[in-house]
């Protein structure tokens, strides 16, 4: 004679909506009386909320219930037009292709950026004075002479106009006025050529060998004496180094000159140094070498050494802080200031010799010493304001353009020289 059932279910288990019947047990109405007590079931319906946390209720028989079919989540899609079935193979791997493009596109629109940081933060690149070393600093030469002396091609040509027809060229301006009336904007540019390959070979010969002859001469004297006498290493490495540097800027620097002073003469270097070799032969592109020596010589001496100089003062002196301690950035800007400082002064030295190659190159049959004489005092010094405006940013920008190839490149970058340990307890310096 079985009776209504009955299940023991925990008052937790009600208030989380469970089923009783899944959490403990079915217990049967004719069961022994003793099982549960009739104090403790009295005890458990006055305080639900104390031990033993039991209530007895009755269990209702389960009803069918329909099974509710699996649902998927999707993001929001327009059905027509779809390509594929969300969650399909072909939808996983199309994913797996927009990430290809998402990733490879940006990192790879971004390589210089990080090839220059990683470059800013790494070591040195190769040792000071390897042949890798020179290779960099030759390559460093010519961007810094080849890009700079192109760039100021239509000043240039006026200032040799001034040289050597001062009658028809009074000044800068009045130079430019005439020219463009006379050739167009077009004329400006003439003898673009021979400037770029010509002092792209300068700068090449000119800082490739001024590190060499610089490391050569400071191991021939030793530390202390090449700390002692470093303005005088200086001057003697970029002597050095521009007698070969003019050798090889002599045959475009003559076509230079030609197409620039002689209108109708050539316009391109090809029509030029055809034209040149056939009237006067090889000899034509070498006669203006020993004014060019005393041009360049000079010039270059200044350069460098006034530029050495000028850098270790502005760090002793001006700059607030050691050169360890300064950016990358803020060295740039003291090798940009000293180059122009070092500029000013290599217009001032170089600008008499200047003016004999200009002349020099326009006539046939001359030597130096009579375009001298011709020109006298007063005027080896026309076209001097041009030359300096010209000299002194072209010098600032090609120190520039050198120092920041080295910072590209990462090559070794010696700080401004300091007096040896050795000299200083010679001379009683260190305690």
């Amino acid at each position: 004679l079985a009776g209504p059932s009955y299940t023991v279910r925990s008052l937790c288990a009600v208030g989380r909506g469970e089923d009783g019947g899944a959490i403990l047990r079915q217990v049967s109405k004719n069961r022994p009386a003793d099982m549960f007590p009739t104090a403790l079931t009295q005890l458990a319906r006055a305080n639900p909320f104390s031990a033993p946390l039991f209530s007895l209720q009755k269990v209702e028989e389960p009803q069918t219930q329909t099974p509710v079919p699996n649902r998927r989540l999707a993001a929001a899609a327009v059905a027509e037009g779809d390509s594929c079935e969300f969650g399909s193979q072909k939808y996983l791997i199309l994913c797996g292709f927009g990430g290809i493009l998402s990733c490879g596109t940006t990192h790879t629109a971004v390589v210089p950026l990080d090839l220059v940081k990683c470059r800013m933060q790494s070591n040195d690149s190769c040792e000071f004075g390897s042949g890798k070393y020179y290779a960099l600093c030759g390559f460093g030469g010519i961007l810094s002479c080849g890009i700079t002396h192109t760039a100021v091609v239509p000043l240039d040509l006026v200032k040799c106009r001034l040289q050597v027809d001062p009658a028809k060229y009074k000044s800068i301006f009045n130079g430019f006025s005439v020219t463009i009336k006379e050739d167009g904007m077009r004329g400006l540019a003439k003898g673009w050529a021979p400037t770029f390959f010509g002092y792209s070979m300068q700068g090449l010969c000119k800082f490739g060998f001024y590190e060499v002859f610089k490391i050569l001469y400071g191991d021939l004297l030793g530390e202390e004496n090449a700390y002692m006498w470093r303005t005088s290493l200086y001057l003697a490495a970029s002597a050095s180094a521009e007698f070969f540097a003019d050798i090889a800027l002599a045959p475009m620097e003559a076509c230079k000159v030609r197409i620039q002073t002689q209108p109708g003469y050539a316009n391109t270097l090809r029509e030029c140094a055809p034209k040149m070799y056939g009237e006067e032969g090889l000899w034509a592109f070498y006669k203006g070498v020993v004014p060019l020596w005393m041009r360049q010589i000079p010039y270059t001496m200044m350069k460098f050494a006034c530029f050495e100089r000028t850098v270790e003062l502005l760090y002793k002196f001006v700059v607030p802080k050691p050169r360890s301690e300064c950016s990358k950035s803020e060295q740039l800007v003291v090798t940009f200031v000293a180059g122009y400082i070092a500029g000013v002064f290599c217009a001032i030295v170089s600008h008499p010799a200047d003016s004999v190659v200009s002349v020099l190159n326009k006539e046939k049959g001359s030597t130096a010493a009579q375009v001298l004489k011709r020109l006298g005092p007063k005027g080896v010094w026309k076209g001097l304001v041009a030359r300096i405006i010209m000299i002194g940013t072209l010098t600032a920008l090609q120190w520039f353009i050198y120092d920041s190839v080295k910072v590209y490149f990462r090559l070794p970058r010696p700080p401004p020289p300091e007096m040896p340990e050795s000299l200083k307890k010679k001379l009683g310096l260190t305690e």
